[in-house]
């Protein structure tokens, strides 16, 4: 099975990342940015086919999202497992820190979660197999090519999964915007799992009663609450300062 990755930046951090590819696919009459240039020296160094359609071709190829003119027909990456991440934080020698995505349907809020993830070093990203959003193109798109970078582990139960990482030492925090407890006044830095909710939802009841910790993020605004991606952002990041420049 192939996977398609649509847009300029994804297609070439799967090149970067010396991903499988089985063919790129550029627009007809395609200008020549920097970004194409080495797009296509890449592929013909790498012996991946280029071919050129129009634009209504790439339409179809992406699903109509949107492609930039370039298009990757990519092979699946292989299924991870908790058992990969606990390697990924031992190689980078740190406390894992991990984000668990109970519900995320929204492939923008995925894709700008995985490009979060992959800048406050993230070691892996746990997620649902049904009722959630998956690696769609449009998902890869708006990671802009993170989500080369950030191991994904796609589970049958997310509750179970965190059981799991409990027994391994791992601490779960849960962002829900009812919390009482301030997401600064935690210590970050031993092993974290921060879990955030379904657009609109929040953490399901089940896996909230698998938190160690509840947090929100003050709002002195009129909105209730903030997008997922961007609240996951906020405390990803707290643990980031916390771990690095504390």
């Amino acid at each position: 099975m192939e996977e398609t990755i649509i847009g300029r930046n994804p297609v070439l951090e799967a090149l970067r990342a010396a991903r499988r590819i089985h063919k790129i696919v550029l627009e007809q009459g395609i200008r020549l940015d920097a970004r194409i240039t080495e797009i296509i020296r890449t592929a013909v160094s790498t012996g991946i086919p280029v071919a050129y359609l129009s634009r209504s071709e790439l339409d179809r190829l992406s699903a109509h999202g949107v492609h930039q003119g370039t298009i990757a027909l990519a092979e699946l990456k292989p299924q991870l497992s908790l058992a990969d991440l606990a390697a990924v934080s031992q190689q980078r020698g740190s406390p894992p820190f991990y984000v668990v995505l109970d519900g995320i349907e929204d492939p923008h809020n995925l894709g700008a979660i995985l490009r979060t993830c992959d800048a406050a070093g993230v070691h892996g990203v746990i997620t649902r197999q049904q009722r959630a959003v998956g690696l769609t193109p449009a998902a890869l798109k708006a990671a802009a090519g993170a989500a080369e970078y950030v191991p994904l582990v796609q589970v049958a139960n997310i509750a179970r999964a965190i059981d799991r990482l409990k027994e391994s030492g791992v601490w779960i925090v849960g962002i829900d915007n009812r919390a009482e407890k301030n997401f600064l006044s935690l210590d970050y830095r031993p092993a974290t799992a921060v879990v955030v909710g379904a657009e609109g939802a929040g953490i399901s009841a089940l896996v909230k009663k698998k938190c160690d910790f509840l947090v929100s993020i003050p709002m002195k605004g009129k909105i209730a609450s903030l997008n997922a991606s961007v609240a996951a952002a906020i405390i990803l990041y707290e643990v980031l300062r916390q771990r690095e420049y504390r």
